[in-house]
């Protein structure tokens, strides 16, 4: 249920322009440190995922991969496998949601 309220507030956020999405958008901007949540889809490449997540560890970013790109892009309207939460309250009520 939570992982439902968790896509949920992606689709919020989505619609309040908090999101960036895409892989080369997400990573521009974890490098400058705008990206206060990476998700990126279970089911994205392994090259993707790697990626993602290694400039998310290298800046700190919060890196999540519990939903599968048809859940994401479900929630946002568009096709993704890579999303950035650019807002501070949206990506710390996406981690709760997510761990609880």
């Amino acid at each position: 249920m939570s992982k439902q309220k968790a896509l949920n507030m992606l689709g919020l956020a989505m619609r309040a322009g908090k999101l960036v999405t895409g892989e080369e958008m997400t990573i521009q901007k974890i490098r400058t440190q705008k990206v206060k949540l990476a998700l990126v889809a279970e089911d994205a490449g392994e090259n993707t995922q790697k990626k993602v997540k290694d400039k998310s560890t290298f800046y700190q970013v919060p890196f999540v991969n519990c939903f599968r790109s048809e859940e994401i892009s479900q929630a946002i309207g568009k096709s993704r496998m890579v999303i950035g939460v650019l807002d501070n309250g949206f990506a710390n009520k996406i981690k709760e949601l997510i761990s609880s």
